[in-house]
């Protein structure tokens, strides 16, 4: 299971972003990137100009911090996307978007994806009426994923409900929330999966 350690909050300083890592604090005034708009260690000091190779390392490491996915998980997950029909760049975050921990996030049942990927760990939701424990399982359209009637009094999960209320939807996934489920009715198109991110430095990174 992947785990990113150290502060949380300097990575989405780091990164000029928020990557969503703190949970509850990432909706408040706390956010420590609403509080400094610079990188850690950077405060008065003239921004470094990276080189080519930096850029697109930078983005491979966002990318890899913000669905939590460590190297060798990730580098699968280009080679799938480059042997799949199409934009190998596109194809990549499509393959992330649907693992079951980021939907089970997208949908609004945890704050961030890492406290859905242990959700997910500890058989707290199914699919299609049959628990799977997997983060990385790959959920397909028509995939209906609902939460087990015995975790629906979770502290957490309805925390979370309520403070995604403001939190942009994916409109490639249909949500009731009164229900504790949702589903996958198609494929995310790249400019519904609003992040910033420019996959085709990932994909020369990985074709030096």
């Amino acid at each position: 299971m992947a785990r990113l350690i150290g502060p949380s909050c300097k990575l989405c300083r780091h990164e000029g972003m928020k990557l969503f890592l703190k949970g509850r604090r990432c909706y408040s005034e706390k956010c420590a990137l609403a509080r400094k708009d610079y990188g850690p260690r950077k405060q008065g000091k003239r921004p470094r100009k990276l080189s080519a190779y930096g850029l697109q390392l930078r983005e491979k490491q966002k990318v890899k911090k913000i669905y939590g996915v460590l190297e060798k998980q990730f580098r699968k997950y280009f080679k799938e996307a480059k042997r799949l029909k199409g934009m190998t760049g596109e194809n990549l975050l499509l393959l992330l978007e649907r693992r079951l921990d980021n939907i089970v996030f997208r949908l609004s049942f945890s704050l961030t994806r890492a406290s859905a990927r242990q959700l997910v760990r500890h058989g707290h939701f199914l699919v299609n009426g049959r628990k799977v424990n997997i983060p990385s399982y790959s959920c397909k359209v028509g995939d209906e994923i609902s939460l087990r009637t015995k975790s629906r009094e979770i502290v957490g999960i309805k925390e979370a409900m309520r403070l995604s209320q403001d939190r942009e939807k994916a409109p490639w996934l249909e949500v009731d929330q009164e229900n504790f489920k949702g589903k996958v009715v198609r494929l995310p198109k790249k400019e519904e999966i609003a992040l910033p991110i420019q996959e085709q430095l990932i994909v020369e990174y990985y074709s030096r």
